[in-house]
């Protein structure tokens, strides 16, 4: 169990470093790179791990956009409940996902083309892999920075 959390430890660290290449691990940014996979459960610590549609997109984003930020949230439990989930039996709990993506990629393009770039790179995950809806924020670094450089959610 040590040898999983080491790993998803150091995951989430390299996640946080494309997030800000002047990172750096101190116990107080462990907690809480730790807090956003992790839940409390009766004094335990519970592990999100993530599934494979959501695997493959975090890996094809960053391969094809070399992000800034990455954040992906897996928002399908909270669509569970819609016609359309129901008659899959509530899906694959990887259908409905948030994306905040600050990438240099997208200076010069507008917000349409931008999210066209997204959905073109994850056709197969909406065509075959059960994605149903996506929620986009794509900013430049520009964008991002004069925004505040914080959290986008």
């Amino acid at each position: 169990m040590n040898t999983l959390f080491s790993s998803l430890s150091a995951t989430r660290t390299s996640i946080a470093r494309i997030a800000n290449p002047a990172f750096k691990t101190t116990s107080q940014s462990r907690a809480l790179l730790s807090s956003r996979n992790m839940s409390s459960l009766g004094g335990k610590q519970a592990i999100r791990i993530p599934g494979p549609v959501e695997t493959s997109i975090q890996q094809k984003i960053i391969e094809a956009f070399e992000p800034v930020l990455l954040r992906v949230y897996n928002d399908s439990s909270k669509h569970s409940h819609h016609s359309a989930m129901r008659a899959q039996g509530g899906g694959n709990g990887e259908t409905h996902f948030a994306i905040h993506l600050v990438s240099p990629t997208f200076n010069g393009k507008t917000s349409i083309a931008r999210h066209r770039m997204v959905n073109s790179l994850l056709k197969d995950e909406f065509d075959n892999q059960g994605l149903h809806a996506l929620s986009l924020r794509l900013k430049t670094p520009e964008e991002w920075e004069k925004e505040g450089g914080g959290e986008m959610r």
